[in-house]
C-alpha cells in the first residue's frame, strides 16, 4: 500500500448475521473510491465466524486494507449497562470507542452496514469539521414522525429536531473527541440516564449538542423519508426498510445492483424468500412499540420549548 496517499479511515459494526449485508455494502464502498486515496477499513465485532472474516477481507484491494477487530474485552467492561431492544445487538454501542481505541487516527468515518454507498466516501470524510465534534446528517425517521420529534426535543434535549443526526453515518473529530473527553462522559451518562429509543444515537447527540456539523441528506437518504429530490451519495436502508425482505422499498434497485455483484446474493435471496407474514407482524409492532416508547416518555417530560423560541 502506498503510505504517501491520503489515509481515509472508515469504521463499521457487525456481527455474524449481518455479513451478508455488510458485503454489499463494502462493495459499493470499494467500487466507488479513488485510486489517490488509501482506505483502512476497521470491522468492529464480537462475534464473525473466520469463515466470514475471509470471504469479507477478499475484498481488499492494493488501497483498501480491511482489519477484523474484535471488541469482546471492551464490552465485557460495561455490558451489564447497556440496554439493546429488538433486533439491534451491543455491536450498535462500539463507534462510542473509537476515538480512544484509534488515538492515531484524528478523524474517522462510521457508517452502518445497512448501506449503499453511490460516491467516494473520501469526499465525505474531508468534510471541514473546525471544532465541532461530529458532522452529521438529520435523521430522516425524526423528520418524518412528530412523536419522535418531540422526544428528541424533550427527552434527549436537542433544542431542535432537525438537529438531531443519526448515527448511522457520521464523520467523527476524533481529536476533539478525545479532548472532550467524549468516552468518560458516555460512560458517566450511561450510569445515569438510560435513553431506551435510539440508545447510543441518543447518547451522542446529548453529549454532542452544539458541536455538530449538519451535512444534506444525500449523505444518508432514507427510504423512509419517501421520494426526495437531490443528489443520491449514501442510501440507509434503516428501521423496516429493508430490501432483503420487502419488493417496494424505495432505491432498492441500488441494493441488489451491488448484492449480485457479491457472492452473498444467493444468501440473501433466500433471507428474502423467507421472511414469513409472521415475521413483517412481528417486526411491525416492535415499531409501534418504538413509537409508543418515545410518547410515553416525552410525557414524562414538561415542556419548556414555547419559551425557548
Amino acid at each position: 500500500m502506498n503510505t504517501k496517499q491520503n489515509v481515509i479511515p472508515v469504521f463499521m459494526a457487525v456481527d455474524n448475521n449481518y455479513i451478508p449485508f455488510l458485503g454489499v455494502s463494502l462493495k459499493s464502498l470499494i467500487d466507488n473510491s479513488s485510486r489517490e486515496n488509501n482506505y483502512e477499513i476497521k470491522i468492529l465485532y464480537t462475534n464473525a465466524s473466520e469463515e466470514n472474516q475471509k470471504k469479507i477481507k477478499a475484498y481488499e484491494k492494493e488501497n483498501v486494507s480491511i482489519e477484523f477487530v474484535n471488541l469482546s474485552h471492551k464490552l465485557k467492561e460495561i455490558e451489564d449497562k447497556l440496554y439493546t431492544r429488538n433486533y439491534f445487538s451491543n455491536t450498535t454501542y462500539f463507534r462510542l470507542f473509537i476515538p480512544e481505541l484509534y488515538p492515531e487516527y484524528d478523524k474517522a468515518v462510521y457508517i452502518d452496514s445497512d448501506t449503499v454507498t453511490l460516491a467516494d466516501i473520501a469526499e465525505l470524510y474531508n468534510t471541514e469539521m473546525g471544532d465541532n465534534l461530529i458532522a452529521g446528517i438529520p435523521d430522516g425517521a425524526v423528520q418524518a414522525i412528530p412523536i419522535f420529534q418531540e422526544y428528541v426535543e424533550k427527552v434527549v434535549g436537542v433544542a431542535d429536531y432537525n438537529n438531531y443526526f443519526n448515527a448511522g453515518i457520521i464523520v467523527m473529530n476524533l481529536k476533539a473527541l478525545r479532548e472532550y473527553k467524549f468516552q468518560d462522559k458516555f460512560l458517566y451518562m450511561l450510569s445515569k440516564i438510560k435513553f431506551e429509543v435510539a440508545q447510543d444515537q441518543d447518547y451522542m447527540n446529548r453529549l454532542c449538542k452544539g458541536r455538530v456539523k449538519l451535512l444534506g441528506f444525500e449523505w444518508n437518504r432514507m427510504p423512509a423519508m419517501g421520494e426526495q429530490n437531490g443528489e443520491l451519495k449514501l442510501i440507509h436502508y434503516n428501521l423496516g426498510c429493508k430490501p432483503w425482505y420487502f419488493d417496494n422499498v424505495l432505491y432498492q434497485e441500488y441494493f441488489w445492483k451491488y448484492a449480485k455483484e457479491t457472492e452473498f446474493y444467493d444468501e440473501i435471496k433466500e433471507m428474502e424468500k423467507d421472511y414469513t407474514e409472521a415475521d413483517k407482524e412481528k417486526d411491525d409492532a416492535n415499531s409501534s412499540k418504538l413509537i409508543e416508547l418515545a410518547k410515553k416518555e416525552a410525557d414524562c417530560v414538561g415542556d419548556d420549548r414555547i419559551n425557548r423560541r
